[in-house]
């Protein structure tokens, strides 16, 4: 048996497994909690993508929510920058044995908490099986103990960043008024339709100068996907308007959220952050961090990537 087909047999042993205990349970015990599995992606670079997952991580803990941020930005890691903090150890010290994935988590401002993946750390889809196997196992650890799990993905259509959005329960693509932003933001979300089906999408805009001019290129970027792309569904999200307070916490290494609670765009992610969790969950996936992982194994290995 190759290893990619010990690796599909355990996977799906797993879920059958996880299956049967689920049908097992009463209905009147309580329910595991199920994180919400959210991406946050971009079809290009410099649209602000990590510092929105950094503000919007700090919003949902406002809200009493506990909160995980993978940084899967591979190699060019930077949601420490927006917080401030400086990692010891990230996910290339898990993958070679020297700690376990809990041991590499930390604490950001507001009880947020952060993985940390490392500059230079390019390619999650080199791993060899036993990493994927151990990476798996690690995650499953940490499947109960968060309420919203946020993917801050690379920019573009690379690999890595359509299987981090694939795994996830929502995808949300973040983009701004200018022409290539909202050109790229179309190409993630047609790539991910017309080749993975991919349905549905949240779309939010940032560094926009107020609510008229967000929902006119939410309209402008739905007309074109209602004509070329069947069956997709993209939901406004809301905006973040162009603030100079926000760059002023750029600068300061610290989220608008904590800095300036009562600036414009705050409030803005404050609502953004509000929609997400009052939108209901979609019933098809099981809205876990484990099997966040899991489908990220299972895409690699539908596609045939060693």
């Amino acid at each position: 048996m190759d290893q990619a087909s010990g690796l599909r047999k355990r996977i799906n042993t797993e879920a059958s497994r996880i299956t049967r205990h689920h049908s097992a349970v009463s209905a009147d015990e309580v329910p595991l909690q199920r994180p919400r599995v959210i991406s946050i992606t971009s079809g290009k670079g410099g649209v602000g993508k990590t510092n929105i997952v950094g503000n919007l991580a700090v919003a949902f803990s406002r809200l009493g929510k506990k909160v995980l941020i993978l940084d899967a930005d591979l190699g060019l890691a930077n949601i420490d920058i927006i917080f401030g903090i400086h990692p010891r150890h990230n996910l290339k010290h898990v993958l070679s044995g020297e700690k376990e994935l809990k041991d590499i988590i930390v604490e950001g401002p507001e009880g947020v908490h952060i993985i940390p993946a490392g500059s230079g750390f390019t390619n999650l889809v080199d791993l060899t099986q036993g990493q994927k196997l151990s990476l798996l196992d690690e995650f499953d650890a940490l499947a109960e103990q968060w309420d919203v799990f946020l993917i801050d993905t690379g920019a573009g259509i690379s690999s890595n960043v359509l299987y981090f959005n694939l795994s996830a329960d929502e995808c949300a693509v973040v983009a701004t008024p200018e022409p290539t932003s909202i050109t790229d933001a179309y190409a993630m979300i047609k790539v991910m339709s017309t080749q993975h089906g991919t349905k549905y999408f949240k779309l939010l805009l940032n560094m926009v100068r107020d609510a008229e001019e967000a929902r006119a290129v939410y309209q402008k970027l739905i007309r074109v996907a209602d004509q070329f792309l069947n069956g997709v569904v993209i939901e406004y999200l809301g905006y973040v308007p162009a603030d100079d307070l926000l760059r002023q916490s750029v600068l300061g290494r610290k989220p608008v959220m904590e800095l300036y609670p009562g600036a414009a765009s705050s409030r803005q992610i404050k609502q953004v952050a509000r929609r997400i969790l009052d939108a209901p969950r979609r019933l098809d996936t099981d809205g876990n961090i484990k099997f966040f992982f899991r489908r990220f194994l299972d895409y690699q290995l539908e596609s045939g990537i060693p």
